[in-house]
């Protein structure tokens, strides 16, 4: 049994990130990793175990959000469908071979480390608002298959849903920024679902994993998580249309400079 205030921590915890999820189409991954890093070091599970079940646990739950936030955004007809429909095969395939391959073979700390370099990264491309090329279009059936599968790959990693890449990818080539987060929003189902199946399959026989885990995700948590965020996501979705482009940049960007801060500071303490 969990123990209650814990409960109630993983329960604002999915209001948050089901909230975020929402208005920025981010999956809540980049909220809920730091913080579980930190929740799960509490339950005393080993410091680079717990980056790992952070990461997992974290892709879960997106599962869920993104079903949430996705309908609220498909009401206002703002999800670009042709473009997941290209992305996702690459994405199931990338996530596929991250999360079950790739995933297992690394150090949490390494983990940590490389999700706050590239978050960082992604985050200063949206902070700068840099405009695309006007005659910049998203590239071909080919082109996209290839891009969905670089994003399902780093999202496998770093236990995101993609937004922190497809949303730039996006916009760059001129996407309009709502119209890039409903679809990055759509896109987390697949990139969630293939990853997930990974990080159970290869968690099967690692050692010191806390009590009602499966692979790497840690179900309580889950369960808490995903309940109380699908209540906050469509409300996300609904802010999301209200925002002005700019100011919605500049949220992303803030939000995943903090979160690159704290986990690089982790991998670094872990080394």
């Amino acid at each position: 049994m969990l123990d209650p205030l814990l409960i109630v921590e993983l329960g604002v915890l999915g209001l948050a990130t089901g909230f975020l999820a929402g208005l920025l189409g981010i999956g809540g991954g980049m909220l809920l990793v730091p913080f579980m890093t930190y929740i799960l070091g509490g339950q005393q599970v080993a410091p680079d175990l717990a980056v790992k079940m952070a990461i997992a646990t974290s892709m879960a739950t997106i599962m869920f959000t993104s079903v949430s936030s996705v309908r609220a955004h498909h009401k206002r007809g703002a999800v670009r469908w042709d473009i997941v429909k290209r992305l996702a095969p690459g994405i199931v395939l990338g996530g596929f071979i991250a999360s079950l391959g790739v995933f297992a073979l690394l150090k949490g700390s390494f983990l940590a480390i490389f999700f706050a370099l590239f978050v960082s990264f992604s985050a200063t491309q949206m902070f700068l608002d840099k405009k695309p090329a006007p005659t910049r279009q998203m590239p071909g059936g080919g082109g996209q298959v290839a891009a969905g599968g670089v994003i399902g790959f780093l999202s496998g990693l770093v236990g995101a849903g993609g937004g922190f890449v497809s949303v730039p990818f996006m916009t760059w080539c001129n996407v309009p920024i709502h119209n890039a987060v409903a679809t990055s929003a759509a896109l987390g189902f697949p990139i969630a679902l293939a990853n997930v199946v990974g990080y159970v399959l290869g968690g099967q026989s690692v050692a010191g994993l806390p009590t009602a885990s499966l692979g790497y995700v840690w179900l309580p948590a889950l369960a808490v998580i995903a309940t109380c965020s699908v209540l906050t996501a469509p409300l996300g979705a609904k802010a999301a249309h209200s925002l002005p482009v700019k100011q919605l940049k500049r949220v992303f960007a803030s939000l995943l400079f903090g979160l690159a801060a704290y986990m690089l500071w982790k991998g670094i303490a872990a080394l």
